[in-house]
This record gives structure tokens, C-alpha cells and sequence, in this order.
């Protein structure tokens, strides 16, 4: 497929320079980086230790609040992720001071989604119960597979009945919640994957995100590939045979890997994939921060003692860039078109100050391709853009 080049004429007659009318919705991704092993297949910035360095770690986050709010005083915060690593090692209390610090330092709308990462091997009778207490409102069970062997090839410290332990714990204490499985695994067949996903649902979950198993540069799977990987043949019929499950069990595939019922989609990955801002701490975090003419990425460091050296001395960035405004159009579109529902045309001007002739020719071509369709208010990836969504997303690099 032949790639359609953006049309940066109206970035030139302006210098380059953005105009944003208003900002975008603000999110906080807190890092904590720590698991009790790694996952041959994450490339997550993860680190194993069983006792994480709360207190210190915590001071850390808090010292790199404070030093990044003149950056985004008096925005509002829609959404809090905690995200890991396993951010469930920490105790409830501590995750408790988290919360109570972001809160002494950011206004949280009304009804701030709080969302917890935890694996079911962290779990413990009534600690879900407790970081509910604490404040999360969310939670977000790294479940993956609910076969015995399937969960040791991944490298999990969970077996099947810790995760239903865990799942029927998190029933009692959330009003909702989120189970991440994963697909094409190795060795894995339709029916397992079936079994599986029939074995997710019968919880009833409100979400389900479900992931294709992929092999990430800088990860023990990229360097050792397991055996029996499914081809990509099976592996498409096992993500037909997902969209057709759960959406027969009333879960509405509202982006390519997540999957909800009505009033439980996630509000924070909503606002990544509607090129919303986010404020990013902890190490490694990255943010996205939107100014009256400008739009800024951030990185934490990376290494954990490094960070919490650095932050503690009020310097948690460790680099920082503006993103260009040719690379804006490729950017937005990386982020809008996972979402089944497509964009709103407007709102790509809102968000990234560019007219929409920037997208004109990627728009064009997608449409005659048929991966995609529009109307005067909104554009959206069709069927086949949803199957094919990288050669999709390809056509708006600059």
C-alpha cells in the first residue's frame, strides 16, 4: 500500500507554530516499577524485587509532583492510572499516601477514575478490599491465561486458582474492573484460546482488554522465541472468535484490544487514544503536555535508584522535547484510529492546532482503500482498517 504524504503546506505559511484554542483533558500516570519476576515477553520498564523501597519511592513521586505543577497549574485531572510493574507489591497504605499526596496537589474531578494494576500472584484475602478503602476506584487484573502451563511459558507467578481467588475478590470490592487476557500464545489452539476467554466471561467482567502476544525488541521472547507461536491465520480467527464472544456477552469492542459494557469504558486510556494530555511520574513515565502553541513530551529516568536520586533533588526529567508540528498529524492519527468510533474532525484541530488540510491526503487515501470512512462531523476506521490498522495509520506519517 502506497503511503499518501501529509500535505504540510499550511505548517509552513505558519512558521510551524501551533495554535490551540483550548487544552486538552489532563490525566496522571503514576510508575512504580517493580515486579517479583519479569515476564519474558514485557517490555515494560520492570524491575524484580519482592520489597520494593515504598517510603523512599514515595517521597520521590511526591518531589516530582511538586517540581512539575507550575507545568499544569490549575488544570483539572480526569483520570489517575497507577501502572507498573506490579504497583500491588505496594501495601494499601502506602498507595493510601499516594493518593492522599496527588490530592493535597491536584484538583481531581468529580468521580476521578483511579485505576490500580495488580496480579493475581500479589494477591491477598481482603487487600483488594483495602486498596479500595485507600481510594482506587479501578482496578486492572493482569490475568493473561487461566492455563496452568500456558501461565508458566509466560513466565506468570499466578496459577488458575490464584486468579480466580483474585477475580472473585475484586467482584466483592469494585464496582468495576478490568481482566487482561492474551491471545495466540504458544502452543495455544482456538479452543484453548476458547476456554480461556469463556472462563473471562463468566465473571462477567465490566472490561476485558485482550492482547495478541507479540515479540518485543529488548525482551527474553525477542532473543529466545518460544515454540509453537500460532501463524497469523490462527491468530485472526482467534480474534474473530473473541469480537464474536464478547460481544454476544454484551461487551462492546470499543477499541482494537479493549472490550466494555455500557458506562465502563476507561476513562484513561479513552483520553490517550483522544490525544488527551497526561502528566507522567515515576520512573521511566513519559507525559504529553499541551501549551497555547506548543505541545511537550517528557521522560523520567529510567533506572529506579537513579530516579529516586534525581527526583528527590527536583530534577525527575530526564529529557524533555517540543513534538514537531509535522510530526503532529501522525501522532494523532497513531492514537484516534484504534478507537471504533474514529474521531471527531474537529477535534483533531482542537488538539493538535492544525487545520485539517494536514490530514486531507491521508484521509483520501484511506477512504479510497476502504479502510476507512467519514462523514462531515467525524471519520472512522472501517472493517477492514480495524484489521489492518498499522498500513491504516501509515498512510498520515509525514
Amino acid at each position: 500500500m502506497n503511503t499518501a504524504r501529509i500535505d504540510v503546506s499550511a505548517l509552513h505559511k505558519r512558521g510551524g507554530a501551533l495554535n490551540l484554542a483550548a487544552l486538552p483533558p489532563l490525566a496522571l500516570y503514576v510508575h512504580l516499577p517493580w515486579c517479583l519476576q519479569k515476564c519474558p515477553y514485557c517490555d515494560f520498564n520492570s524491575h524484580e524485587l519482592a520489597a520494593p523501597p515504598e517510603a523512599r519511592y514515595l517521597d520521590a513521586l511526591r518531589a516530582d509532583l511538586e517540581a512539575a505543577l507550575p507545568l499544569v497549574w490549575g488544570r483539572r485531572v480526569v483520570s489517575v492510572f497507577i501502572g507498573g510493574g506490579t504497583p500491588s507489591l505496594f501495601s494499601p497504605d502506602g498507595i493510601g499516601r499516594l493518593l492522599e499526596d496527588v490530592r493535597a496537589r491536584l484538583p481531581l474531578e468529580p468521580g476521578c477514575e483511579i485505576t490500580l494494576e495488580a496480579n493475581p500472584g500479589t494477591f491477598e484475602r481482603e487487600r483488594f478490599r483495602a486498596f479500595r478503602a485507600a481510594g482506587v476506584t479501578r482496578l486492572s487484573i493482569g490475568v493473561q491465561s487461566f492455563d496452568d502451563e500456558k501461565l508458566k511459558l509466560l513466565g506468570r507467578v499466578h496459577d488458575r486458582t490464584q486468579a480466580v481467588a483474585a477475580i472473585e475478590e475484586a467482584q466483592r470490592a469494585f464496582d468495576t474492573f478490568n481482566l487482561d487476557l492474551m491471545y495466540a500464545l504458544p502452543g495455544q489452539d482456538l479452543a484453548a484460546c476458547e476456554r480461556d476467554l469463556h472462563q473471562a466471561l463468566a465473571f462477567e467482567p465490566p472490561h476485558l482488554s485482550v492482547y495478541h502476544l507479540t515479540l518485543e525488541p529488548n525482551t527474553r521472547f525477542a532473543v529466545q522465541p518460544p515454540a509453537g507461536l500460532p501463524d497469523d491465520d490462527l491468530a485472526f480467527g482467534m480474534l474473530d472468535r473473541i469480537t464474536e464472544l464478547t460481544g454476544a456477552s454484551g461487551l462492546q469492542r470499543y477499541e482494537v484490544s479493549a472490550y466494555a459494557r455500557p458506562g465502563h469504558r476507561c476513562v484513561h486510556n479513552l483520553n490517550y487514544w483522544n490525544f488527551g494530555d497526561y502528566l507522567g511520574i515515576g520512573a521511566g513515565a513519559h507525559g504529553k503536555l499541551s501549551f497555547a502553541h506548543r505541545i511537550l513530551r517528557q521522560t523520567r529516568w529510567r533506572e529506579p535508584q537513579a530516579y529516586m536520586e534525581k527526583a528527590l533533588a527536583g530534577a525527575a526529567v530526564s529529557n524533555e522535547h517540543e513534538v514537531a508540528a509535522t510530526e503532529l498529524p501522525f501522532e494523532y492519527m497513531l492514537n484516534a484510529l484504534r478507537l471504533r468510533d474514529g474521531f471527531e474532525l474537529a477535534r483533531y484541530t482542537e488538539r493538535t492546532g492544525l487545520p485539517l488540510t494536514t490530514i486531507a491526503r491521508g484521509l483520501e487515501a484511506a477512504e479510497a482503500g476502504g479502510l476507512l470512512a467519514r462523514d462531515l462531523q467525524r471519520a472512522w476506521p472501517t472493517e477492514r482498517g480495524f484489521d489492518f490498522l498499522s498500513d491504516l495509520q501509515s498512510l498520515f506519517l509525514a
